[in-house]
């Protein structure tokens, strides 16, 4: 009798659904589907290809789970589940209301879609029936990118204040055989590296707990495989992003049904959030692509996306650059740099930029132990100040551009004698100190106008400055906010608001000031802050090998021109075509003695830099393909394709291959199939005349792609790269 009540239940649940709403969120490939039952809660019931026919939206069945008892029927994959309801599982968010209850149900209350820049946006509104917060689900499908963006909004209702332990950007849930996750593990000069592993049941959490320099241990970006590991070219696959420059967290958990459930946002470690009557809390943007085509396509899918609609100036070219740093260190002054500037100009980069080491007075900076937080520059290194840069620099030929790290203080200066109360500092225990410096609170509004005009008066007073290296070489330790007083709880994350305000203000103020995001090299590299900054510095590893393999990594997510690449002299015993060939596959820049080359590298790097520039665009804003991959062989081979595919690049590199191997040929990929391609080799070094049996050849696209050509080497330490142009 238990039974065919349960039975009874399922089925006139499943026939009223017909007349319920259907929320629906697409692009040309994907389909997120929501539906409201009769109880007035709204559940997932599809995530996949998108369906052709419309009438088929209708037949969708949301998972229903009665209580064991019959009575209550409306357990399954809720779009937001709450702590305490009838779900068992990790809540999408977590509310201790004002008299101390844990429970929250969310009620559909209304949605609707409009256009945005790109793509539609879906808004669903839910509330409480009860205590009356209410939480606003955010969703925008950007149509010919396949790319959806998804985040929430929390509201309290409740006249007085509530905390918050749980508040993710969203919920996705998953059917599938098997799930493979692929997370990125990270340290100083090792970072994005790949692990793959199978989802049982339970869950898999990657988090950060760093507080600034978020990035350092695990990264934020990762890809879910469906039913079997995918491919470049074929697989089941979603790549995402979170848009969270501080402690983030995902949750990937797969419950008693095998249904995998994931929840991307802010890690809640040391972060009960107290929430005043009348405030809303914004979670981050999450960023997800699903491809049937593997990796490759998910990868383009969240490149074109970035450079169109996320990425500051994403349509726009970059500077090539040589900077001080590896030449010099903390040892210059003005005439040292004046002399690199004219050297830029003869190698025929765009810009000169001075890093670390510029500024204090009272306290130099002649090492990283003093003068950050006073930013003047230092009298006797640089006595004519920053003009006197802008001014060499103009003299030169080149443009001009400064290091930062206004986050930061060093106990020696006098920004720390003078407002010691804005470091992030523990008032009764011992102070340590990472780097010798902390951390300058950003949740105290004070501190965010410190911070702003560090960079408004560089600029107010220096108009031609076109460039900053934005760097943050520590995390938060000795975690206190002497601002925040009894609501320490809000600190990691009202640190991290602090941090964006700033960001906007400068973006808004100096809408063409071109900004390199750093961190300790690449703690830094999300989707939220890169709005505000034209490219990311993705290590300090310049070791060509390994620069290699964290550019693979890096590039399923980001495009070309947002990763900024140095040729230095990391690994001498590389040649410099080598370094230089790794580095022009993305965004190039130069961090080398120029002088202490030869002749013949010399002249190699000049020609190589107006090679460079005459085909940046196929680079920066070209389809990529992967095509051999350094992770699964001695060799790396990639290639773009303009959007026109009139032209391409074709990039080999030989890494440490056996001896007597035998390489199969390098077939491209994104070509037209009926044009004819001619093949030129460039970069190559004085005299090297006839290195390719492929040089002036012509192949048709489609024999590019079917054949392809054999241009992998038995030399370590060795690449090729080459132009085509269709006739």
């Amino acid at each position: 009798m238990k039974r065919l009540l349960i039975a009874s239940i399922a089925s006139c649940i499943a026939l009223s659904m017909q007349a319920q709403k259907i929320v629906r969120i697409s692009t040309d490939n994907t389909d997120l589907v929501y539906q409201v039952n009769e109880h007035n809660r709204i559940y997932q019931v599809y995530l996949g290809d998108k369906l052709l026919n419309p009438q088929d939206y209708g037949k969708l069945k949301w998972n229903v789970r009665p209580g064991n008892d019959g009575s209550m029927g409306i357990r399954g994959h809720e779009a937001y589940p709450a702590s305490g309801g009838e779900d068992f599982f990790e809540p999408a968010v977590a509310i201790t209301h004002a008299d101390g209850n844990q429970t929250t149900y969310l009620y559909y209350k209304s949605h609707e879609q409009r256009s945005v820049n790109g793509g539609t946006e879906t808004i669903i509104r839910l509330a409480d029936d009860k205590y009356k917060d209410e939480v606003t689900l955010h969703y925008v499908a950007y149509p010919k990118e396949n790319v959806i963006k998804m985040w929430s909004e929390i509201t309290n209702r409740e006249g007085k204040p509530v905390t918050l332990w749980r508040y993710n950007s969203g919920m996705l849930y998953f059917r599938d055989s098997h799930y493979f996750l692929t997370n990125y593990h990270s340290d100083w000069a090792f970072e994005g590296q790949p692990e793959t592993q199978e989802l049982k049941t339970g869950k898999k959490i990657v988090d950060t707990k760093l507080g600034t320099r978020a990035n350092l241990l695990a990264e934020p970006f990762f890809e879910l495989d469906f039913g079997q590991p995918a491919q470049e070219n074929s697989g089941r696959v979603l790549l995402g992003n979170i848009g969270w420059t501080g402690n983030f967290q995902y949750t990937c958990e797969v419950d008693n049904t095998h249904t995998l459930r994931l929840l991307p946002g802010i890690n809640p470690y040391a972060s009960d959030y107290q929430l005043a009557s009348g405030e809303t809390f914004l979670t981050p943007e999450f960023v997800f692509t699903l491809s049937n085509k593997g990796i490759g396509q998910a990868s383009r899918n969240l490149q074109d996306w970035c450079r169109r609609y996320d990425l500051k100036d994403g349509m726009g070219g970059r500077m090539t650059l040589l900077n001080n740093w590896e030449n010099t260190g903390f040892d210059f002054n003005q005439q040292t740099l004046a002399g690199l500037m004219k050297d830029a100009k003869d190698l025929g980069v765009d810009m000169f930029l001075l890093d670390d080491g510029w500024f204090g007075n009272k306290y130099p900076r002649q090492n990283d132990r003093a003068g950050l937080g006073d930013w003047q520059a230092t009298t006797d290194k640089l006595p004519k100040g920053i003009p006197g840069m802008v001014s060499d620099a103009k003299t030169a030929g080149v443009k001009f551009g400064i290091w930062i790290e206004p986050e930061m203080v060093n106990p020696k200066s006098q920004l720390y004698e003078k407002h010691p109360d804005w470091a992030i500092e523990l008032p009764n225990r011992d102070t340590y100190y990472y780097r010798n410096q902390l951390v300058l609170d950003l949740s105290n509004p004070e501190v965010q106008d410190f911070v702003f005009g560090v960079i408004d008066k560089i600029m107010t007073e220096n108009p031609d400055v076109a460039y900053m290296k934005w760097d943050c070489n520590s995390p938060i330790t000795n975690i206190y906010s002497h601002y925040l007083g009894k609501k320490q709880g809000n600190l990691y994350i009202d640190y991290v608001r602090g941090l964006y305000k700033v960001f906007q203000r400068v973006s808004a103020k100096y809408p063409k000031l071109d900004m390199m995001l750093c961190s300790g090299g690449g703690g830094r590299c999300d989707y939220e802050a890169l709005k505000y900054f034209t490219e990311f510095w993705c290590s300090d590893d310049t070791d060509p090998f390994e620069r290699l393999y964290i550019q693979w990594s890096m590039s399923k997510f980001f495009p070309a021109k947002a990763m900024a690449s140095h040729v230095t002299n990391w690994n001498k015993g590389t040649s410099v075509k080598f370094r230089f060939d790794v580095c022009s596959m993305v965004k190039l820049g130069f961090d080398i003695d120029l002088k202490s080359l030869s002749a013949e590298d010399y002249a190699f790097l000049q020609n190589a830099v107006a090679q460079y520039k005459a085909v940046e665009k196929v680079i920066f804003d070209g389809d990529q393909y992967r095509l051999v991959s350094p992770y699964e062989t001695d060799h790396a081979a990639l290639n773009y394709v303009s959007k026109d595919k009139r032209q391409a690049l074709l990039y080999t590199y030989n890494l440490h291959p056996r001896f007597g191997e035998g390489p199969d040929n390098v077939r491209l990929q994104g070509l037209d199939p009926t044009a004819q391609y001619t093949i030129e080799e460039i970069y190559r070094m004085p005299g090297d005349k006839d290195n390719s049996e492929y040089e002036g050849q012509t192949f048709s696209g489609d024999f590019l792609m079917k054949v392809g050509l054999n241009v992998l080497k038995p030399w370590g330490g060795s690449s090729q790269v080459f132009k085509l142009t269709a006739k």
